[in-house]
């Protein structure tokens, strides 16, 4: 029995319990009788039952001693018998006991009948347990039983309503789950069975789906069984595999409707270590409807592959399918990133049968990642994975980012697509400061940018699509160097409402029922629409705020377009956002917001019939990028990996929302050139950079990014060494037995394939007995490592069978055992042959030729092993294929084999020999592939300057702990004395102390841990004399020179012949030869030898005809010799003897008036242009005389006033202004009222052909200058460089008109070419952008100017090259400054062309006659038309009997006096007033008498 402690937690758990299972057991309560016994157990198991745990862990039920009398149905008791619980009554059993009794009663089909047997069963289980009687109640139970009848009303009206649910008598109704199928987690190789319960009438028809996919179990009655019995419904798998997770989903469908419930399946593989992925290799399974197992091979896989934007790569595998069977295809899938590809443009896919190939048409950024291929059989799968890395394409602009990746489209609606893209991984030679997005509708080719002005955020809302018409995006990025290539385009998205696009995608998912539902339609025409709702502000960043709402529930049946509007925060002032732009969807982008304003919006609906009421506005929103940019991320861990690859690794971002990836940046040591590793981000904070050169060192770095941007790069990891890393090794090869005696056997094995990258330190070998065919535990036989490749094992029982394993070890570890042997019989051996050869192995493995070594058998036979052979076979040619190498045995334990086929492999075996006969063939080796690895070095014999003879061994893939091992005859040199060993780094040399016959054989150097490297030298006794000529050829150099014999060609037309001696010793003698004719210093020629620099000279002042030959040093130092010659003769001679001439005329035109700089032209800082020459030797009585195309400029020519000269240098100024003395003292006097125009600096009239000619009595010179046509052009060309690089930078300037940038420029001419840019396009004039220039000034008028004429301005000013810019940004400060004093200027003006004033029609004064009648009209003007008042010695006049006033049209005001009198006379004035101003035109009229007198008032 329990204790007392624990009963109320007893109480409690079975509280549960009746919790849990009472909702599952009720829907079988009415097809079920319990039996007395069933009963009994249930009792035992929840109220009078203990339980002891036995050594087995068996629960063993220990029954209570109350006696049997004393039935107590449904009271619990403790040991004093005291009521300590209620016991659950029978009917509320747990949910698998009911079931199995309802399934020993599908007889029953009547629910009604069941449901009456229930209630009987109910109504005889109360009674009995209203007859139990309780001698003792305490308050504690009392309290106890009402909570209990409480709780059982409850549950009795919950089964009345099930009851209700299930009745087959009430109303239609629509399938409902009462119990819906519960996801699973098994193993393989189980059997699941899914459970539901349906409710509905008329009963539902029930269907069961796999991944959207209908289970047809008649079909596959080995696989699936479907149950559906009262209600309930059960889908059994059976064997269940990997390949059946999977989300199971079943439908309930009846005329009243159809509702489905989804459970997941996962089955899981056991196995020891890591879980299995998705793309795990399956052990093969027995397929029995082919009635085979299938093994699938995945052989000449593709490796990590390189490509660049725009090529087109091919990757592929051959696939084995064994066995073959008739009409049957494996299934080839291939992955991305784990993501299964389909045939697209970008993707094309192929199987042969055997080659599965996948090809990447145009690559892009976007393909980058893991491949993975799969093939799926009935048996299983097996797969294969490779990296493939996409590099950017050529930059068409140095330094510009490069191409943005994964251009995708989201949120798409009638007008309105969101689009979002990845950041590339170089930015280029400066940060990106933006993104231009580019839409393209499709079947057209024309894109159009969408934004003005780049934007910052990797995510961008395109507006102003037109409904139904379908566009793809592209995105390029920008900085301070240039746009980059646009990314590749994004899938095609249609312009339409969600709505009825989730509508045509619509699709049944059950038959239809027959049913149509008929509703009537409101009468909603000419119904103004409601306010919308739920107005969010969904995105906001500094460039844009995107709203969202939901439409009208009132809205007719057309469609509602909405009005956007603004509010900042702080007023009431509501502004209209979208006047010109119709809104159909429920999205809108707001763009041009001042960043870090606030700001409100609300929207109205509107139709035909009018504008609804405006929505709830949104709170205020503050301008501003919400998302930050990623933290950064940690410490950047580089680790070893291959020759060629290294593993990084890094903290994650710890900051960071909506990560993309990152990015892994390497530079090799010293350059400071960093590239990218990866061109596509990765989320994992693991990656391995593929592609470095083995040996570089290299430091990584990281850098996170996401919508906002880039991250600071993570700290650089520690300096790493592109090396294979160290690992274990791989196993020994297969053991083999070599020799066998009563107590021991002597055992052979192969070095391991692959080292790990370390030394092999040791092997361990491992024994079991094997006993009818039961092989026993392994066990060490030795404790400390061997080093070589036998071993004897000792200590053996004859006549008992052992097998073998041996593991090897390295600075790693130890590795896994070899495959144990056969079952192998320690008895003494008693053949007559050799035993196998063993440890065969091979070396300098090259395309057409490699050796292979091996050691002498253990057992020799009855007599020494004499020799060996050598059997080749190509590994496709099968057991029949075998040919000898030699046909007579080899003595030496090497053998050389040539004649390979390049990229074929190779076995090999080896037979020992001796005077009984051939041996067994030794373990097959192979296959050997006959291949030169790239990078392969040969030994090179060199013979130093000092004649020493040494070999040299280069080896690129030096690991950790490798050495250099050299041999002779391919075993270890026992006399140090003949060779000294010199190793440094990745070089060996080998030096002969003294070389001679004894030296004569094969040398081999082989480096340890690198997976074969060697080479060998074969000296020969030919070689070797060969080498000792060299040595003392190197003992007694010839006297090196730096340069051979050249010769100079100095002034006068003297000759230098000279060379430079790069060693010699003071002794050095130099004898001079001209066609075998000693030289010496005399009236011709000249020598000279300069000790201290090794120059050796011979001059001579002319050269004759005589002079043709040979010239020739010869240099004698000691020993050495030297000599260098040089042939003059035949043409060369003459073109020589003719530039020595000329030389000679030109030192005698230097003795007079010459040009020391020939006429050429120079264009000032004032942009004049100026010929310019430099003249030497001059003297006062030089004559200098100027020509223009052959006619002489005279003294009185005006061109004459245009030369200059002072200092040696000649100067004709072309555009200076020449004007006559006489007109010039008139100018003076009487100043013109303007300016003459300036004269040109320089026109076509200038142009022409220039000549200076200089004389005097020692000689003459002259120069030319052709400024015509090219010459011309040139003269031009620089004048415009000169203006270009004058002008000024581009201010602005506010009008009443617009804005105007100006610069202004020293000169300016016509032909000089300007154009004006907006945001780096071309701007096109018109009738509000008007460029020009006035005087120097350059300038571009914005007339009415707009929010869309903000941006970054540039003049383009050509400079007879390139052009030369000159930029100006207008926005920000600048554009609010500029617009402000244009919109006051504006208004300024406005006020003054409107204002109210008299143009005309008054005269100064009137003199009338007296009883005349006076009529005098004022036109007026203004707008808005003005107030009128005539006045009269500053008194208003009133229109009456006497002044008759009218204003006509607005523009006429008249004032009539029908009989004027001497009163009348005075002064009038005519007074026009509105709100831009007040004028007033006045006149005076004078009244005279008939009599002539003037009567003045």
């Amino acid at each position: 029995m329990m204790s007392g402690s624990s009963r109320p937690q007893k109480h409690l758990q079975h509280k549960r319990t009746y919790e849990s299972s009472h909702h599952l057991s009720s829907s079988t309560l009415e097809s079920s009788s319990f039996s007395q016994q069933s009963y009994s157990a249930h009792r035992s198991s929840h109220g009078l039952r203990s339980s002891v745990q036995t050594e087995k862990g068996q629960e063993v039920i220990q029954l209570s001693p109350l006696p049997t009398r004393a039935k107590r149905t449904y009271l619990a008791m403790d040991a004093d018998r005291e009521l300590i619980g209620y016991v659950v009554p029978l009917f509320r059993g747990s949910h698998e006991f009911v079931r199995g009794l309802a399934e020993s009663q599908e007889d029953v089909k009547e629910e009604g009948v069941n449901y009456v047997a229930m209630r009987s069963l109910f109504t005889r289980e109360t009674s009995a347990a209203m007859e139990v009687k309780v001698e003792k109640k305490t308050r504690k139970m009392h309290v106890r039983e009402s909570a209990d009848r409480l709780t059982f009303g409850k549950k009795m009206q919950e089964k009345a309503e099930f009851r209700r649910k299930m009745n087959s008598d009430n109303l239609t109704h629509p399938p409902e789950f009462i119990v819906k199928p519960r996801g699973q987690t098994v193993w393989e190789g189980k059997t699941v069975k899914l459970h539901c319960t349906v409710a509905g009438w008329p009963k539902p028809r029930i269907a069961w789906y796999k991944n959207n996919v209908v289970i047809d179990a008649k079909a596959h009655s080995d696989k699936y069984t479907t149950e559906s019995n009262y209600n309930m419904h059960s889908l059994e798998i059976k064997n269940c595999e990997f390949l059946d997770t999977a989300n199971y989903r079943v439908s309930a469908l009846n005329v009243k409707g159809e509702q489905s419930s989804v459970a997941t399946m996962v089955v899981k593989r056991f196995q020891e270590g890591e879980e299995a992925g998705p793309l795990d290799a399956k052990p093969h399974g027995f397929c029995p409807e082919h009635g085979v197992t299938f093994e699938t091979a995945i052989i000449d896989s593709f490796e990590v592959a390189f490509g660049s934007e725009g090529q087109t790569m091919s990757i592929g595998c051959t696939v084995i399918v064994y066995p073959n069977v008739k009409k049957y295809q494996p299934e080839v899938v291939w992955y991305r990133d784990a993501v299964a590809l389909k045939p697209s443009k970008w993707v094309r896919m192929h199987f042969s049968g055997e080659r599965a190939t996948l090809t990447l048409a145009h690559l892009n950024k976007e393909d980058e990642g893991l491949y993975t291929l799969r093939v799926n059989t009935k048996s299983g799968f097996e797969t294969h994975s490779a990296y493939v890395f996409v590099r950017d394409a050529d930059l068409e602009v140095e330094g510009a980012p490069v191409a943005p990746l994964d251009v995708r489209c989201h949120d798409a609606n009638k007008d309105y697509v969101v689009v979002t893209w990845k950041q590339p991984a170089v930015e280029g030679s400066s940060p990106i400061l933006g993104y231009f997005i580019d839409r393209c509708e499709v079947g057209t080719h024309h894109w159009a940018q969408c934004n003005d002005a780049p934007v910052k955020y990797a995510r961008f809302p395109v507006t102003r699509l037109v409904e139904g018409h379908s566009y793809t995006f592209r995105v390029r990025a920008l900085n301070q160097a240039g746009v980059s290539r646009p990314s590749r385009s994004s899938e095609p998205v249609l312009a339409m409402d969600p709505s009825e696009r989730a509508r045509l995608r619509a699709d049944t998912s059950a038959p239809f029922t027959g049913m149509i539902k008929f509703t009537e339609e409101d009468s909603t025409v000419g119904v103004v629409p409601d306010a919308p709702s739920d107005l969010v502000v969904t995105e906001a960043t500094k460039s844009y705020v995107v709203l969202g709402w939901k439409p009208p529930a009132q809205r007719g049946h057309e469609g509602v377009m909405y009005y956007i509007e603004k509010c900042i925060s702080g007023s009431d002032c509501w502004q209209r956002v979208n006047t010109g732009i119709p809104v159909k969807s429920p999205r809108f982008a707001l763009f041009d917001l001042a960043e870090g304003k606030a700001y409100s919006f609300r929207v109205r609906c509107c139709n035909s019939a009018g504008v609804g009421e405006p929505s709830e506005a949104t709170g205020n929103v503050t301008v501003g990028d919400k998302l930050d940019l990623p933290s950064t991320p940690g410490v950047a861990v580089a680790i070893r990996n291959t020759d060629t690859s290294v593993v990084v690794t890094w903290g994650a971002s710890l900051e960071v929302k909506r990560l993309v990836g990152y990015y892994i940046d390497c530079s090799v040591v010293g350059s400071n050139v960093w590239a990218p590793c990866n061109n596509k981000p990765v989320k994992k904070t693991r990656f391995t950079c593929h592609g470095l050169i083995t040996g570089q060192s290299y430091v990584f770095r990281v850098k996170a990014v996401n919508a906002a941007g880039y991250s600071k790069c993570s700290t650089e990891s520690e300096v790493v060494v592109v090396k294979a890393g160290i690992a274990i090794s791989s196993p020994p090869g297969k053991v083999s037995l070599l020799e066998s005696a009563k107590d021991y056997m002597v055992l052979g094995w192969k070095e391991p394939t692959a080292t790990g990258g370390a030394d092999i330190r040791g092997y361990f070998v491992d024994y079991r007995t094997v006993k009818g065919g039961l092989a026993g535990q392994w066990h060490e036989m030795n404790h400390k490592a061997i080093t070589t490749t036998t071993y004897k094992a000792e200590d053996l029982k004859e006549n008992v069978f052992y097998q073998f394993q041996v593991r090897a070890q390295n600075m790693a570890g130890v590795s896994v055992g070899s495959l144990p042997s056969a079952a192998l019989e320690c008895k003494e051996w008693t053949i007559t042959v050799p035993g196998a050869p063993h440890g065969i192995y091979v070396l300098e493995v090259r395309d057409t030729s490699l050796v292979v070594l091996w050691e002498a058998p253990t057992y020799d036979g009855r007599s020494p092993v004499n020799g060996f052979y050598l059997d080749i076979n190509e590994s496709s040619a099968g057991e029949k294929g075998w040919k000898g190498v030699n046909e007579k045995a080899a003595t030496k334990k090497f053998i050389k084999v040539s004649g390979l086929k390049a990229g074929t492999s190779y076995a090999f075996r080896l037979r020992a020999q001796n005077l009984a006969g051939v041996g067994k063939p030794c373990a097959v080796l192979g296959p050997i592939l006959a291949q030169t690895r790239p990078g392969t070095h040969e030994i090179v014999v060199d013979v130093d300057d000092d004649g020493v003879i040494s070999m040299i061994f280069e080896c690129s893939e030096m690991a950790e702990g490798s050495e250099f091992v050299w041999t002779k005859n391919y075993k270890a040199i026992t006399d140090p004395s003949r060779l000294t060993i010199v190793t440094e780094g990745g070089k060996s040399r080998a030096i002969f102390n003294n070389p001679s016959l004894e030296d004569l054989g094969t040398f081999c150097c082989m480096v340890t841990n690198t997976n074969g490297v060697s080479s060998s030298y074969t000296l020969t006794e030919e070689g070797l004399k060969r080498l000792l000529d060299l040595s003392h050829e190197h003992k007694f150099p010839i006297i090196p020179f730096k340069s051979e014999m050249a010769m100079d060609l100095l002034e006068k037309g003297r000759v230098r012949f000279w060379t430079q001696v790069e060693k010699f010793t003071s002794a050095c003698q130099v004898e001079y030869v001209f066609n075998d004719a000693i030289i010496t210093t005399g009236e011709k020629y000249t020598v000279n030898f300069d000790r201290t620099t090794g120059i050796i000279e011979m001059f001579m002042d002319s050269l004759e005809v005589t002079d043709e030959g040979t010239f020739t040093f010869n240099l004698v130092d000691g020993k050495a010799k030297g000599q260098t010659s040089l042939v003059m003769i035949g043409e060369e001679f003459r073109e020589l003897q003719k530039k020595s001439e000329f030389e000679r005329a030109e030192w005698v035109r230097r003795q007079g008036p010459h040009f020391v700089e020939y006429l050429g032209f120079k264009v000032t800082p004032e942009c004049n242009v100026l010929l310019t020459a430099t003249i030497g030797n001059i003297k006062p009585e030089t004559e200098i005389t100027w020509f223009k195309d052959n006619i002489e400029i005279e003294e009185d020519d005006e061109d004459s006033k245009k030369i200059e000269i002072k200092d040696g240098q000649l100067t004709f100024n072309i555009g200076k202004c020449v004007f006559k003395k006489d007109k010039e003292s008139v100018e003076k006097l009487n100043p013109p009222a303007e300016a003459p125009p300036a004269r040109p600096k320089i026109s076509k009239k200038d142009a022409g052909v220039y000549e200076v000619k200089l004389k005097d009595t020692r000689g003459k010179d002259m120069s030319l200058y052709n400024l015509t046509d090219a010459g011309y052009q040139a003269v031009m060309n620089e004048l415009f460089r000169v203006i270009a690089n004058s002008s000024t930078e581009i201010s602005v300037l506010s009008t009443e008109h617009g804005i105007i940038l100006y610069s202004f420029v020293t000169y300016h001419t016509e032909e000089l070419r300007v154009g004006w840019l907006h945001k780096e396009a071309k701007m096109a004039h018109s009738d509000r952008l008007v460029c020009g220039v006035t005087g120097e000034q350059l300038w571009l008028k914005i007339n009415e100017p707009t929010e869309k004429d903000k941006g970054k301005y540039a003049m383009d000013i050509f400079d007879g090259k390139d052009g030369l810019k000159r930029s100006f940004d207008l926005s920000g400060q600048v554009w609010e400054d500029a617009f402000e004093e244009f919109q006051r200027l504006k208004a300024a003006a406005i006020a003054e062309r409107n204002r109210a004033r008299v143009v005309g029609g008054l005269p100064d004064v009137v003199t009338i006659q007296e009883g005349k009648s006076l009529n005098l009209t004022g036109n007026v003007w203004g707008e808005p038309q003005p107030e009128v008042t005539w006045m009269k010695n500053d008194r208003e006049l009133v229109s009456d009997n006497r002044y008759a006033l009218k204003f006509e049209h607005g523009k006429f005001a008249s004032i009539t006096i029908a009989t004027v009198t001497t009163a009348d006379s005075g002064k009038y004035a005519l007074l026009v007033k509105n709100k831009y101003g007040t004028e007033a035109g006045e006149f005076t009229v004078s009244v005279y008498s008939p009599d002539g007198e003037e009567k003045k008032e």
